[in-house]
């Protein structure tokens, strides 16, 4: 049975004002959406450490799903950041998803003191993190793995935390879809990077390696995000009236797979979350619950 279509808004990082991100995090929790992403460069003097921030919005929020889109392990550990995002989503009552990925902007990941990787090595580090968190996060008493670039040499993980949790991937190149398919829970693409013509042709590839590793594609969470503005003149695929949303990510969840979405506001940050909430969402699932 097909995932239910899942709505959310990204916060803004910015370390000023302070408060700002917990304002807008408040606000998405308030309106009910589903997910809450934040991006993570901890490289970046103008923005927050994610997982600090990330576990102060889980703090203060009551019903979202926090997922940081995505967390680059470049600059840390994948037992540390699975044993973290574990204990979170424990404490948070199962409110976590782990998004995660491959690196980029090495320059910065290198003056911060981690390694700059090869697309190959990149790709290879990711597996072996999964292999690493699935570790930390499977209740054993002592777990070993071995990589090149994470292992495990008998740590004792801590609570399993609850099976609800799970991996999301942003990923965009061949080696990496397939690697979504055959490993991951989830999938964090942003229209940005891949667009709505290339959007179809990485569905099918990451089907065609689920159903390879013997799984079942429909329970692969797939969430676009996407940088826009809702506005009473069209411009381009998602800068237009809620209408123009609707019919688009309608058209994403039948005839494409999606079944999650979440906005970037350009502008307005808080008018443009409530116009989602208030005018996209409702319409999206009216429409998709008529065709049910």
């Amino acid at each position: 049975m097909p995932l239910p279509v899942l709505f959310g808004a990204n916060v803004e990082p910015n370390t000023l004002p302070v408060g700002r991100s917990s304002e807008q995090a408040l606000l998405i929790d308030s309106l009910g959406l589903d997910l809450l992403t934040i991006q993570d460069h901890p490289y970046q003097a103008a923005f927050d450490d994610t997982w600090t921030l990330l576990t102060l919005l889980a703090a203060r929020t009551r019903h979202v799903t926090l997922v940081p889109t995505v967390s680059s392990l470049q600059c840390a550990d994948a037992g540390g950041a699975g044993q973290g995002c574990g204990d979170l989503d424990r404490l948070t009552g199962s409110r976590v998803q782990l998004g995660l990925g491959a690196g980029a902007l090495w320059e910065a990941i290198e003056a911060m003191g981690g390694s700059r990787r090869t697309p190959k090595e990149a790709a290879d580090a990711l597996e072996e993190a999964i292999t690493v968190i699935r570790a930390m996060w499977s209740g054993e008493r002592s777990v070993r793995t071995h990589g090149a670039h994470y292992s495990l040499a008998g740590v004792h993980p801590g609570p399993a935390p609850a099976p609800g949790l799970g991996l999301w991937l942003g990923s965009y190149g061949p080696r990496m879809l397939a690697l979504t398919g055959a490993k991951a829970d989830g999938w964090l693409p942003s229209h940005a990077y891949l667009g709505l013509d290339a959007l179809p042709p990485a569905v099918r590839r990451i089907d065609d390696a689920a159903l390879a590793a013997g799984r079942d594609p429909d329970t692969i969470r797939r969430v676009y995000n996407i940088a826009g503005v809702i506005q009473p003149e069209s411009a381009s695929p998602f800068q237009g009236p809620a209408a123009q949303w609707t019919e688009r990510l309608v058209t994403l969840v039948r005839t494409v797979g999606m079944n999650g979405f979440v906005i970037w506001p350009e502008r307005d940050h808080g008018q443009q979350i409530r116009a989602f909430a208030a005018e996209v969402v409702p319409a999206v699932r009216e429409a998709l619950a008529r065709e049910t």
